[in-house]
């Protein structure tokens, strides 16, 4: 009991210090409480899995705070691994909900999918108003997976289809299956609170941005051999050189066959062994003054 009184006590005590964000004084604490939850040779005690989840999860929470991927990865594969354990759904939820955030990181849209799912159901099963957020967490990576499935269409998350933090969510969703993107950037502005106020989502704003222009620009340019620049930035509401710099990538990546010309401000279609070598040399290029840098800060560091 005493032993239950002092492991419940030391947890409480890393809550404070996280929420604080002493994270110093916090991973003193965690080298105790992970040595309690040790067998002799200083591996972890399968029978004390439930316990060892509970310090997985304020750690791992730890390491998504402070960015440390390389920590949080190891430590949410050794908490899935755990099969001993018959943990809060809570604490599944925060383990998942921060697995997700890593795999957005790391650009694997699918599997944050799926974190913030479970994450989401964790939550709901605990009662736990974190679920509102999952959800939207679950939103932005399937926009950014360019999924074609709608997560409220489940019956899971249906029921949060109109709960007024998430309506702006499901209309967002709404827009970009049908690249719309004066609709997408209206919903983005005239609900500031519901999405940009949460940094999280803020960091992937761009990305999705850049997929639903790019979705749009695949499909003006498909009809043409040869199209104005000027027009396509009209359409996207977006700078030229935005647009430029758009289809330069697209012309890397092999989704657009053509060069602009930059005199005329035109994207060719067709031909594009001449674009390609251009913006293959430059690509080159830019790689090269970037190791360069690289190599130069780290001798004046």
């Amino acid at each position: 009991k005493m032993r239950r009184l002092w492991f419940k006590t030391n947890l409480k005590l890393c809550k404070i210090w996280f929420d604080m964000g002493e994270y110093g004084r916090m991973s003193k604490i965690l080298k105790e409480l992970h040595k309690s939850c040790q067998k002799e040779d200083g591996s972890d005690d399968q029978k004390k899995g439930t316990q060892l989840l509970e310090v997985y999860a304020i750690e791992i929470q730890m390491y998504t705070e402070t960015k440390n991927n390389k920590k949080l990865k190891e430590l949410y594969q050794r908490a899935l691994s755990i099969k001993s354990a018959i943990p809060h759904p809570r604490i599944m939820g925060i383990i998942r909900e921060c697995g997700g955030k890593m795999h957005m990181a790391e650009r694997q849209w699918a599997d944050a999918a799926t974190d913030f799912f479970e994450a989401f159901k964790n939550y709901d099963e605990a009662g736990n108003p974190r679920r509102i957020q999952c959800l939207k967490y679950l939103v932005l990576a399937n926009m950014l997976m360019e999924s074609e499935v709608n997560p409220f269409d489940g019956q899971e998350a249906k029921p949060y289809k109109n709960d007024p933090e998430i309506l702006a969510m499901t209309n967002l969703i709404a827009a970009y299956q049908k690249n719309d993107i004066m609709e997408f950037e209206k919903i983005l502005k005239s609900n500031r609170r519901t999405i940009m106020d949460d940094p999280f989502i803020r960091n992937y704003i761009e990305d999705l941005l850049k997929n639903i222009r790019t979705q749009v620009l695949l499909k003006l340019i498909k009809p043409y051999t040869r199209i104005r620049i000027p027009f396509i930035s009209q359409e996207l509401n977006v700078p030229e050189k935005d647009v430029e710099q758009l289809l330069v990538s697209l012309i890397l990546d092999n989704r657009v066959q053509g060069h602009i010309d930059q005199v005329n401000k035109l994207l060719e279609c067709g031909d594009r062994s001449k674009g390609m070598r251009k913006y293959q040399a430059i690509d080159k290029w830019n790689t090269q003054l970037k190791s360069i840098y690289q190599t130069v800060s780290n001798r004046v560091g």
